[in-house]
């Protein structure tokens, strides 16, 4: 089994950006964005009580969501630790990776710790480290020693997230080195391409769309428009939109890595949870067309970056020989879509699981008997049992093969936050 098995196969994780920013209630590059004087900031570690911060509340709610793994900020580019650490004060005393890591484990869940190479609050910082060589030999030993306590304190974990890469490359940040320190500690983790190596999976962030040539990947959104907990931020996603992430990762045999952002004492906004809950009751009844899907990539084109439905009404899934349409704008009794190249044997709304009456002519598939108002709120579904694995052929004269299991080349093509 290759140790990329289970990451690929995860599709739906929760991101977690929890910090001492998450106090001052304006995102998590407060401290950068706004230019507050370091004996401004740093006072904020007494005041950081998170009374309400609940492990095993956070990874209830990753399950009831359908999420199979958890990444947490275990410190973020201000350089305040969420773990006691014996290399600064300028962290917890109270263990809230470890309390993470154990109710992830009880549930079954993989887990992630992020972990900023990059430290605001570092002597040297990395400014002074680009400009001075000494001062550069510090800033990579504290480098080192901050990542080699962690994954030595917390053993095992699944994946190690860097990130605050700037303003150094892979050779700046001894790359190869570093993961391999870190694999002679724990030889079954997985990277992110995020120390200027590709790592063992991509990590596009604020986009659905799975790397070319294929490798594994995760999408990392935000679920409003912020990592951190940001009071004036209500532009919250909706369930529908969050199952079209869903969708389109699922089609490209990527993972959606989704956010929250709890507020300073720990506590989960609301309308996190219960988006993240309704996509979970979605998941329950439609889950086989997001889970462990082939390649099929049809529902949607890209030219010059923007993204047109070819369907019309919905994107589609694909394993094996069945084809799952994902109906998003439902159309009434006979909806009908057209360039399928193989024969359905059958048709099953997902919803009540009854078998669905049809007419195929060629390509050309044509529903009836179905309910004038859409049977499932977020997104109807409908699987198509095929006598082959489904191929579809696109008006335009456009075919996209179907890749079941794609081999890939590591390339770094990600953005950070």
């Amino acid at each position: 089994m290759d140790e990329t098995d289970w990451f690929v196969q995860a599709r739906f994780g929760m991101f977690i950006h929890f910090g001492l920013y998450s106090l001052l209630e304006r995102g998590e590059w407060v401290w950068n964005r706004e230019q507050i004087p370091p004996d401004e900031y740093r006072p904020l570690a007494k005041r950081f009580n998170p009374v309400k911060f609940d492990a095993d509340k956070v990874c209830d709610l990753a399950v009831r969501a359908g999420m199979r793994y958890l990444v947490f900020t275990t410190m973020h580019h201000e350089g305040y630790r969420m773990y006691p650490s014996a290399l600064t004060d300028f962290c917890s005393e109270r263990d809230l990776v470890g309390e993470l890591v154990a109710a992830a484990r009880q549930r079954g869940l993989r887990i992630g710790l992020y972990h900023s190479l990059n430290s605001w609050c570092g002597r040297p910082d990395a400014v002074a480290a680009l400009e001075d060589k000494q001062a550069y030999q510090v800033f990579i030993r504290n480098t080192f020693d901050r990542i080699r306590e962690l994954v030595t304190r917390y053993n095992p974990i699944d994946v190690l997230w860097y990130d605050g890469w700037w303003p150094f490359d892979a050779k700046g940040w001894r790359g190869e080195e570093m993961n391999a320190m870190v694999r002679q500690i724990q030889p079954r983790i997985l990277f992110n391409g995020r120390n200027g190596l590709p790592g063992d999976f991509g990590t596009p962030e604020g986009h659905a769309t799975a790397p070319k040539p294929w490798r594994p990947w995760e999408a990392c959104m935000t679920l409003n428009d912020s990592w951190g907990f940001h009071r004036g931020d209500h532009n919250w996603k909706s369930p529908a939109a969050v199952i079209d992430l869903l969708q389109a990762c699922a089609a490209g045999r990527g993972n959606l890595l989704l956010n929250i952002g709890p507020r300073g004492d720990g506590s989960i906004p609301e309308q996190s949870v219960r988006v993240l809950e309704q996509v979970g009751d979605w998941l329950r009844v439609n889950g086989e067309c997001i889970y462990d899907m082939d390649q099929f990539t049809f529902g949607m084109y890209e030219r010059e970056g923007s993204r047109s439905d070819w369907s019309h009404h919905g994107q589609f899934t694909a394993k094996g020989n069945s084809l799952y349409w994902l109906i998003r704008r439902w159309c009434g009794e006979n909806p009908t879509f057209a360039g399928l190249e193989c024969r359905v044997n059958a048709a099953t709304l997902l919803a009540t699981k009854q078998k669905v009456a049809f007419k195929q002519t060629d390509g050309r598939v044509q529903l009836s008997g179905l309910p004038v108002n859409p049977p499932d709120p977020y997104c109807t579904v409908i699987r198509f049992d095929c006598d082959k694995p489904p191929s579809l052929y696109l008006t335009g004269g456009m075919r996209v093969p179907r890749v079941a299991h794609p081999h890939y080349d590591p390339c770094p093509s990600d953005i950070q936050h």
